[in-house]
């Protein structure tokens, strides 16, 4: 079996990928940054790890990632990870940037579903899409209006395709996220003081309910359980990968 998995090349992504090739699966993975792709030579699996340089949102790259995976072994899932995290306010920005950067996730979930539904019904196979979307699209948090909002749209996208397309054998889930453990919160764990750093750990651990953040890894398991026939009758879920966060509902603003 083959797949694609976008924004493919770091944290949860990477996570997704490294565990489907782990599964003996032929993974392709879309980056858009050349350097985010630098580990796959050395990867165990490397033979079966196909990388495509490109932005998710684009359909030549999508439609060459699906190429790609159809040519190795036939299409049985796809992934839309890829995810820009830039904020803009209302208040003091064009709506036109806003709306701009809701596209610029919605988008690359879009293409990458368009691309997956054509070659699962053209191959006459079925297929399963899993979407990655956030706590943020039920609970938003102050400062990341654009990001929450086009992240609700992909829940929503996710059951659209669950009802429009499950009749014809290719099923569609997402897993929304709560704190994921990946490199770029390192780094701005990084760029704290120690004091601060401590803090942040401290408020994020009182947000979940598990008492700590996630593990990229974990994430990728329950890709991995959507993508598997074992969920064969789940469809058009969005599955809280998140230790509790929603379910307890804190308001990490509040002291």
């Amino acid at each position: 079996m083959s797949f694609v998995v976008t924004g493919g090349g770091r944290g949860v992504g990477r996570a997704i990928v490294e565990r489907l090739a782990a599964d003996g699966g032929t993974v392709v993975v879309v980056e858009r940054d050349r350097d985010g792709l630098a580990w796959l030579p050395a990867h165990p699996a490397a033979r079966r790890l196909l990388p495509v340089v490109g932005d998710a949102a684009d359909e030549r790259v999508t439609g060459q990632a699906a190429d790609l995976a159809e040519r190795a072994a036939p299409l049985a899932g796809w992934v839309n990870n890829a995810a820009v995290f830039r904020d803009a306010a209302l208040h003091t920005a064009p709506a036109a940037e806003v709306y701009d950067l809701i596209g610029l996730n919605l988008r690359p979930a879009v293409v990458g579903a368009a691309t997956a539904v054509r070659r699962f019904l053209a191959a006459g196979t079925g297929g399963a899409i899993v979407n990655v979307s956030s706590h943020q699209a039920r609970r938003p948090v102050p400062g990341a209006l654009p990001y929450a909002t086009a992240k609700a749209a992909v829940e929503g996208l996710t059951r659209a395709l669950a009802v429009e397309y499950g009749g014809r054998g290719i099923r569609t889930n997402a897993v929304a996220l709560g704190s994921i453990a990946t490199e770029r919160h390192a780094e701005f764990l990084a760029g704290q003081e120690p004091a601060e750093a401590e803090r942040v750990t401290a408020e994020l651990a009182r947000l979940h309910p598990v008492g700590r953040i996630g593990a990229a890894a974990e994430v990728a398991d329950a890709v991995a359980f959507l993508l598997s026939p074992q969920a064969g009758f789940v469809n058009g879920v969005t599955l809280p990968v998140d230790g509790g966060r929603a379910a307890l509902g804190l308001d990490p603003e509040a002291r």
